[in-house]
């Protein structure tokens, strides 16, 4: 889509061709993808020159809810403190492209919850397929064009034509109900803050969300019951398999891949006593990966008591990980760079 004065985006020199994606999705990571919401964060932040891995401190506070780990978010209050980034609910009441428009002409992203039928970066999974909500970040909007440019999972991407109308709803039938999807937008900061801000500010965010982590250990607690789980599902349709992988190894997985990322970015940023801890969380994603192809087998052998005692590293690795945190980050707590 060539550059044109008339239509405005929030990152102006960012095309979807050339685009280059933040390694925290490589494809050499243990969990390239994490969940929609967090995945556009890791790019918005990168597009504005801000490092993504200091604000996932929150990671530490997942827990193990019984049917699944916590679904890991970053949350809008860290944004604002860590760097001054205001999300704010979008009130929807005329057609969603006009309030988009309205906030790029702005400055301002939207964070829209769209349908991935009509999204070509999902291809191979829902694109064309099946209908799910997902939330996109959208950057560039022409619509007398019919053309989107948006960040969701690994990068930059662009729809238009008829995936154009169909996730702005454009040819629904008269009396049809309207599209009113739960929309955000985010005000950035007038000045981006400092490197010894940042390492300040995500030292009082650790501290925090330690305090606010599982008191039990929430990796046990699942391993505890996960080959009980398993062989209740295993009779189950097989698309109901991977729904619960996903929310539990996957989330556990992804969400300590991160973390682990977020203590090697605090090592680098004066912060060193928390380098020892990165494997401790590395150990704890991978894994999970493995258990993840062990429960395929399990599941197809309808053998299930090696589950459990599968998940041991990554059990140790959790009591690792905190008891390190506790004793270390004290230690750490004035070295802020």
């Amino acid at each position: 889509m060539a550059e044109r004065a008339d239509i405005p985006a929030v990152f102006p020199g960012l095309d979807p061709e050339n685009y280059a994606r933040h390694p925290l999705h490589a494809m050499t990571r243990d969990w390239p993808e994490t969940n929609c919401y967090l995945d556009i964060w890791i790019e918005v932040l990168a597009s504005l020159g801000l490092p993504p891995e200091a604000c996932l401190a929150y990671a530490v506070t997942q827990d193990f809810e019984g049917d699944q780990f916590t679904f890991f978010k970053v949350p809008l209050e860290d944004l604002e403190s860590l760097y001054g980034i205001r999300v704010t609910e979008l009130a929807i009441y005329d057609r969603v492209e006009n309030h988009v428009r309205e906030q790029i002409r702005r400055g301002r992203l939207t964070l829209v919850e769209m349908d991935s039928f009509y999204l070509p970066d999902t291809q191979g999974t829902a694109y064309r397929k099946e209908h799910g909500k997902t939330t996109v970040a959208i950057n560039r909007l022409d619509v007398e064009n019919r053309v989107m440019d948006y960040f969701h999972n690994l990068g930059l991407h662009r729809l238009e034509g008829e995936d154009f109308d169909g996730i702005f709803h454009m040819k629904a039938a008269e009396g049809a109900l309207p599209f009113l999807p739960y929309t955000e937008f985010v005000k950035f900061p007038e000045k981006l803050p400092s490197a010894k801000q940042l390492a300040t500010g995500a030292e009082e965010l650790l501290r925090h969300h330690l305090a606010r982590r599982p008191v039990k250990n929430p990796v046990r607690a699942f391993a505890e019951v996960f080959p009980r789980q398993v062989e209740a599902i295993a009779e189950r349709p097989f698309g109901f398999f991977h729904l619960y992988a996903f929310n539990t190894l996957r989330q556990l997985g992804a969400n300590f891949e991160l973390f682990s990322s977020h203590l090697e970015w605090m090592a680098g940023n004066g912060f060193s006593d928390l380098a020892a801890r990165v494997q401790d969380a590395k150990t704890i994603s991978e894994t999970c990966k493995v258990v993840q192809f062990q429960l395929a087998r399990a599941v197809m052998r309808k053998k299930f008591d090696k589950l459990g005692p599968a998940l041991e590293p990554a059990v140790d690795a959790w009591d690792t990980l905190v008891t390190g945190l506790d004793k270390s980050f004290g230690k750490a707590a004035s070295k802020a760079a």
